[in-house]
């Protein structure tokens, strides 16, 4: 299917090259995001375009091709409750995708305001402003975005919020000029309907805009309608194509007004705007809803803008105020800090607000698709808007210390009712056995997914995982362990070489043996439950025995880094000294010069002691292996700690071009991951050390809206980005939020409250 888009999307473009030609516009340029003339050349082509007539459909169909936007969301929101299936994110100052009726389908690229005087400038708000994010209540996914332009001109306030009872996104925006001039404005809307951009169609339907998009997703036809309506109803509008004439963004750059006053559109990647009445301190507010036909998503549009604003917002804030209110109190190792205890909270209720909300306990690894402004959005893309087992145990552990155990059991539930395989089942390019788990799955699981969408490979931590959490939720009922048998014995029975949980290299890495020992041994706590002694009796031996042969797997003695012996990230084989090699995209290298910080799972798991003399000899050397970029480890002028992933990583941006993992940039690096400085303080936490510089790292990695995001920049003499400021990588990273949660209820508690008792009593950890 999006093979066929993109097919499609490729076609259309030398037609539309050949009819905006004619007109003197610029084409697009392949992979541009619709409606933004800046990035596509338009601005200043379009001068000659002919003045279109009112009225009626455009005539050169269909628009270039989309991308998605970055994955730094410096804002996110949905109802706490579960009324209203519609999630937003806000990215570089203005909105960008829109999730509906499920959290894994995007449904909008971006939306923004045009600002122009009518005679010398047109001003995109992304790029012709300086945003200040602010949040009006720290226990509610509220944000305020104030958008000031560059030339001091105008400023742009807008809070975002949902409609609790409604699947509508609501926006209050006030449009104030500073410098007393009379500006129009308008708003522009680059719809993606039903997960992608190139099969839809807009239009005018009297009152606003509407866009429609119907798709074959997870084995149904699936049909969304959006409505866009503003209080002050709209003066003008246009409906037309990406990157060509009927472009209104390009219309407007051309005439510095909407000459163009199109109906319709017929299918193609589609834009559209409308004038928004303003003076020089105008308030008003933008309702944007979908449904699954004209009428519902006009409803949900118009039912919201009648509810007011005022009131809207005092039902959202509600909504989550009782759910923070709910939980455990603010630990007191983030309560005396603002920035701290505001990414506490904000972490958990994007936890919460991850969860689809008609698939229960389906949780999403983030609302982002990491550098997407690279990503082709002709059609559907997984980004991280799939849910991974690994993932989820991260962020219901992280909710079980903050006492949120309801979320955390419809997680696990999930993970055994919907993405368990129960009989062989095709993932992309592999056959994932019974009893496994795919990479990932959408929120819907397994059932109607297509091979793509489950991923490439089954990872055995993930099945392990999912064992864990079901012992830590108390899911032992039989008929769960009826399921929890055959995983266990699939482990037993193919483990422990397997592909590691960095999703990349296959064989025996201690972050995947130690969740597998913690797997078998709590399998086997969940087989005595239900009396079944013989199976725990078999589990119980393979773990005591993985566990005893994981050093000659994979500590080596002859290695290049510190005194030659520590962990590996991972062996191919059973030699860690031997010459075996892993490969990257800048070379291959011997297994026993490439390391990572997975070692540190054996301690959190309590499959080995906090004073284990192994893992403690390794913290040096991991630490100082570096590669042509950077240290495994970086400390901030600012005393705060981060780790990359391994040397060599290429998972991350370029830099000399800046340009982010899917573009391919030359000298393309990892960055720092803040999740790993919550995992050493775990470690250091397990030992009875301090782990408050770890806990403020990770807070101090967090954007503006304070979310945790997946990578921080890692050097100051390259200057993409800050030293220890997030990329475009995923932002919020739901893993990173629920460790951050984890950590800091674990220094509360004096101990760390991951690791799985019957885990540590066995191994006397």
């Amino acid at each position: 299917m999006a093979g066929g888009k993109r097919g499609r999307a490729t076609a259309v473009v030398a037609v539309v090259g050949i009819l905006v030609a004619a007109q003197g516009i610029a084409p697009a340029k392949a992979g541009a995001r619709p409606g933004q003339a800046a990035e596509r050349g338009a601005g200043g082509g379009g001068q000659g375009a002919a003045r279109s007539p009112a009225g009626g459909t455009p005539g050169d169909c269909c628009g270039g091709p989309s991308s998605w936007t970055t994955g730094d969301k410096s804002a996110l929101g949905t109802a706490a409750g579960t009324a209203s299936p519609l999630w937003f994110t806000v990215a570089k100052g203005v909105t960008s995708e829109v999730f509906y009726p499920r959290v894994d389908v995007a449904n909008m690229q971006d939306m923004q305001y045009v600002v122009t005087d009518g005679k010398s400038f047109v001003d995109l708000e992304r790029d012709a402003t300086e945003h200040v994010v602010s949040m009006p209540d720290e226990k509610a996914l509220e944000y305020t975005v104030t958008n000031t332009a560059k030339n001091g001109r105008y400023r742009i306030t807008t809070t975002y919020i949902t409609d609790s009872g409604r699947p509508t996104l609501l926006a209050r925006t006030r449009f104030l000029s500073l410098d007393g001039g009379q500006y129009q404005v308008y708003l522009l809307a680059n719809p993606s309907m039903a997960g992608g951009a190139a099969n839809d169609t807009a239009a005018w339907d009297g009152t606003g805009l509407t866009a429609s998009g119907t798709e074959e997703l997870f084995g149904s036809r699936t049909t969304v309608v959006s409505a866009l309506r503003v209080s002050t109803g709209f003066v003008a509008y246009d409906n037309g194509y990406s990157g060509a004439a009927s472009d209104c963004l390009v219309d407007l750059r051309a005439h510095k007004t909407l000459a163009n006053h199109f109906d319709s559109t017929s299918y193609g990647n589609v834009v559209q705007c409308g004038q928004i009445p303003v003076g020089r301190d105008t308030t008003f507010s933008v309702a944007l809803g979908y449904g699954t036909d004209a009428r519902s998503a006009a409803a949900a549009a118009d039912g919201s803008l009648g509810g007011g604003f005022d009131t809207l917002e005092q039902a959202y804030r509600r909504g989550w105020e009782e759910y923070a209110d709910s939980l455990k109190a603010v630990p007191a190792s983030v309560a005396g800090d603002e920035r701290q205890r505001r990414a506490y909270y904000v972490a958990l209720m994007a936890l919460h607000a991850a969860e689809d909300k008609a698939h229960r306990g389906a949780s999403v690894a983030g609302l982002a698709t990491p550098w997407g402004d690279v990503v082709n959005g002709d059609g559907l893309n997984d980004g991280y808007h799939r849910v991974w087992g690994r993932d989820l145990y991260q962020q219901a552990t992280g909710l079980l210390a903050a006492g949120d155990a309801a979320q955390a059991e419809r997680m696990a539930r999930f993970l055994w009712s919907s993405q368990w395989i129960s009989a062989p089942t095709p993932g992309d390019g592999t056959t994932y056995p019974a009893g496994a788990f795919p990479r990932y799955s959408p929120v819907s699981g397994v059932s109607g997914a297509a091979p793509q969408q489950l991923g490439c490979c089954e990872q055995l931590d993930q099945d392990s995982d999912a064992i864990v959490l079901a012992w830590m939720t108390g899911l032992t009922d039989p008929a769960t362990y009826a399921r929890v048998k055959v995983t266990a014995e699939h482990i037993r029975a193919s483990g422990p070489a397997t592909t590691e949980r960095w999703e990349e290299q296959y064989g025996r890495s201690p972050s995947s043996v130690a969740a597998e020992v913690a797997g078998l041994v709590t399998a086997g706590a969940i087989a005595r439950a239900n009396g079944d002694v013989a199976a725990a009796q078999q589990w119980e031996p393979t773990a005591d025995s993985w566990r005893a042969q994981l050093d000659g797997w994979t500590r080596t003695t002859s290695g290049y880094w510190g005194g030659h012996t520590y962990y590996e990230r991972i062996d191919k084989g059973t030699d860690p000294n031997d010459t075996g090699q892993i490969c990257f995209d800048e070379g291959c290298f011997y297994e026993h010069d490439v390391v990572d910080f997975g070692f540190l799972e054996l301690v959190r798991l309590g499959v080995r002691g906090p004073a284990d003399a192994e893992v403690a000899r390794s913290l040096a050397p991991t630490a100082a292996a570096r590669d042509g970029n950077a240290p495994m480890q970086v400390t901030t002028p600012g005393g705060d700690v981060y780790f990359h992933r391994y040397p060599h990583d290429n998972y991350g941006e370029s830099n000399p071009t800046c340009a982010g993992w899917p573009a391919n940039g030359p000298q393309r690096f990892g960055r720092l991951w803040p999740v790993l400085s919550g995992e050493r303080g775990e470690y250091e936490l397990a030992n009875g050390r301090s782990a408050a510089v770890y806990l403020k790292s990770m807070a101090d990695a967090a954007n503006d809206g304070y979310f945790i995001p997946e990578q921080v920049w890692d050097r100051a003499d390259v200057a993409c980005f800050g030293l220890g400021r997030p990329t475009g990588s995923a932002a919020p990273l739901m893993w990173a939020e629920g460790q951050y949660l984890r950590l800091a209820q674990s220094i509360d508690a004096g101990k760390n409250l991951e690791t799985p008792s019957v885990v540590r009593q066995r191994y006397g950890s």
